[in-house]
């Protein structure tokens, strides 16, 4: 279960600290008013519920705002969302996955497209860059949950597939589908984690410079900055240099 995995999926929101605490919490309110609708409003009974309020739990917001998030998906007048993935390329050739939740799908994809174009990216077809990636369960506990070993172990026990451990975070990787039960026996040995999702981890990865860097994250800001976007992943990896003048 050794092995260090160096992409990097860097995650920038733009302006006032205060607005991008706003649209992240809205972000997770939609996810977990999804789930809720989906499914059984309880989470002990949804494990998607239960994974969205982990996530929004580990980010701060606040309870009444994920009582409220449960609520509506159980009103009458509750939006309905459609979830789309988006596949294209950004500067550098570099892989770009954007997952949207949206109630209306040519507005999304309108914005998309022109937001990859505006960016020097392409907006491709489905499948043109998924087989670069794998869907998988990431968990991630701060370095003070325990030492390497702990974690690993705890891990091993756990059911999970690989873990990363650095001087800065424990990060334990699953199968999507042992998402839910690897989380839950992890928190019962390890306390609660600090993120515990389902992401798409890069195969195969491009290193970018300087340049080819701050190009690429202007395109990724301006994704994730559409009120539709939930999500953006991208196989890029930049050296210690670069990152430092990120």
């Amino acid at each position: 279960m050794a092995g260090h995995s160096k992409w990097a999926n860097i995650q920038h929101r733009k302006g006032r600290q205060d607005a991008a605490r706003s649209k992240l919490f809205s972000k997770l309110s939609k996810e977990i008013t999804v789930a809720a609708k989906m499914g059984d409003p309880d989470p002990d009974k949804n494990p998607r519920l239960r994974l969205a309020v982990k996530e929004a739990k580990s980010n701060s917001v606040p309870k009444d705002v994920i009582e409220r998030a449960i609520r509506k998906s159980q009103g009458g007048d509750a939006d309905t969302y459609e979830e789309i993935r988006y596949e294209g390329y950004g500067p550098g050739g570099v892989a770009v996955i954007v997952e949207a939740m949206t109630d209306n799908r040519n507005r999304t994809a309108s914005n998309v497209r022109s937001t990859f174009g505006k960016h020097g990216g392409n907006l491709g077809e489905t499948g043109s860059v998924g087989f670069m990636f794998d869907r998988v369960g990431q968990v991630t506990y701060p370095a003070d949950a325990g030492d390497a070993e702990t974690v690993l172990m705890a891990a091993i026990e756990a059911g999970a597939e690989d873990v990363e451990s650095s001087d800065e975070e424990h990060v334990i990787w699953c199968a999507a589908s042992d998402l839910n039960a690897v989380s839950t026996a992890l928190e019962g040995e390890l306390g609660e984690s600090t993120s515990t999702r389902l992401v798409w981890k890069p195969t195969t990865t491009t290193e970018l410079d300087l340049e080819g860097a701050q190009k690429l994250m202007r395109l990724l800001e301006a994704l994730e900055d559409d009120d539709d976007v939930q999500n953006v992943t991208a196989n890029f990896e930049v050296s210690d240099a670069v990152m430092e003048q990120l």
